[in-house]
């Protein structure tokens, strides 16, 4: 487990300097000054820090701050930064070259894998991201069923397809384009748009349009409007319609594979998809992607059959070796029972911080992803936490008040999600001591908050 830097003190300074100058340059050079909006403070106010390094549970900035970090490149660190065995994996790989073009066993090997981790795959294709695998999963979808409707949930984010690009959550519910410009009305109209955990509003779609819905596409835990925790009822109705009228369906488990359970989310809630799409964790950190699923859908795919699906860097070396170590982490080492009790115990102090403020939160979580929801109103002033169980009442949560927070957080050493919309990842090398001392942090700055607001 990597060691973490002798000295990881609270900022010792506020001063942005270096990131202030890092992000005009980076302005002059790139749209919004990021390459991917969720990296973005837009949400927040301000402007982005700009990291230098990462170590454990550990990030710097090119100020030198130090912070802890709850988001984890957004999900795929669960061991860490620069973790010995990932970093080790990927030395041996680099000696060898870094793209071949051509087959590899190490890509077999990651494959297997997979298959043994995911209850839902029998086989599996590697792509180079989480957009690839849903859009790739889509379109074998319509090519093996033969139909074009695909149907999708309001505030889950499967990517940047066009056909996923409607209504979606995570940066593009925080920049409020849930229907980004570029997508066509014809690609639009194929879509279904449905509120998660509705389950009348799912079986009313599959009366009226049954018969002509290729896949049903869902985040199973979904992370991209804040976490938000199915009902049971709900998945089991996916499950039994899309079976009924011989539909697809897609667990989105770029977020939760690996992370929530060795075999994800689908192996948590004891219910299987037809395919299930994979990111993040499954590439250690380096840009990988999967889909996979029931053979007979699978073999559909070029060249066993005739849905395209290609790409130059699929299964690159270098990332296949981060994977594979990764995964093989995870599976000798086990470490769900542990990430449980400290997301429990992150849980329970921030809801308890907020409730000592005086501020209407409610607090969502899953294993080691987890939201806070600052809500309007006061305590005192008879307002009350909801649950979160959509994006009507997750677009509800007070957005001010969380980005006040954030930047509490950040001058206290703490580094959150840059959205209310986001969900906070944690990993193995977060100990007990920076749980309690995250705790600490935010009674002081929801305390501030409250404060600013009298």
């Amino acid at each position: 487990m990597a060691v973490p830097p002798k000295e990881t003190p609270l900022l010792m300074s506020l001063n942005r300097s270096k990131s202030h100058a890092a992000f005009a340059r980076a302005c002059q050079l790139i749209p919004g000054g990021v390459n991917s909006p969720a990296r973005a403070f837009g949400a927040v106010g301000g402007e982005p820090l700009f990291i230098a390094s990462g170590l454990g549970q550990h990030l710097t900035d090119i100020d030198g701050h130090v912070y802890l970090d709850y988001i984890g490149s957004w999900g795929p660190m669960i061991l860490g930064h620069r973790h010995p065995r990932v970093i080790a994996a990927i030395d041996e790989a680099l000696a060898r070259g870094t793209s071949f073009g051509a087959p590899t066993e190490a890509e077999s090997g990651l494959a297997e894998q997979i298959i043994d981790a995911v209850p839902s795959i029998e086989k599996v294709r590697m792509v180079s991201s989480g957009t690839e695998a849903t859009m790739s999963a889509i379109r074998l979808a319509r090519g093996a069923t033969g139909r074009d409707r695909i149907l999708k949930f309001a505030g889950n984010y499967h990517g940047h397809g066009d056909s996923l690009l409607v209504a979606a959550g995570s940066a593009a519910a925080t920049l409020g384009v849930p229907n980004s410009p570029g997508v066509t009305a014809g690609t639009a109209k194929d879509t279904l748009v449905l509120e998660y955990n509705d389950c009348s509003q799912l079986e009313e779609a599959f009366a009226a349009h049954g018969q002509d819905i290729a896949a049903v596409i869902m985040e199973p835990v979904v992370g991209n409007m804040g976490l938000v925790d199915p009902a049971r009822e709900f998945l089991l109705a996916a499950r039994q319609l899309t079976e009924r009228h011989g539909s697809v369906l897609i667990f989105d488990e770029v977020m939760t594979g690996f992370r929530l359970a060795y075999g994800g989310a689908q192996e948590r809630c004891g219910i299987t998809p037809d395919m299930t799409t994979l990111g993040k964790i499954v590439g250690g950190g380096l840009p990988l992607g999967a889909y996979g699923g029931r053979a007979d859908l699978l073999d559909h795919v070029l060249p066993a059959g005739k849905v395209f699906q290609a790409g130059t860097l699929s299964g690159n070396p270098l990332a296949v070796a981060a994977g594979s170590a990764t995964l093989a982490e995870l599976k000798e080492h086990a470490p769900y029972a542990d990430l449980e009790r400290r997301g429990s115990r992150l849980a329970d102090g921030l809801k308890h911080a907020a409730e000592a403020a005086g501020l209407p939160a409610t607090v969502a979580r899953v294993g080691s992803m987890l939201t806070l929801f600052l809500q309007p109103g006061r305590l005192g002033d008879g307002a009350t936490g909801f649950p979160v169980v959509d994006w009507a009442t997750a677009s509800q949560s007070d957005t001010r008040r969380y980005a006040r927070f954030f930047w509490g957080m950040i001058d206290r050493g703490i580094y959150l999600p840059c959205s209310q919309f986001e969900a906070l990842f944690f990993s193995i090398a977060h100990t007990d001591a920076d749980i309690e001392r995250t705790l600490v942090a935010a009674q002081e700055t929801l305390a501030e908050v409250a404060a600013h607001e009298n």
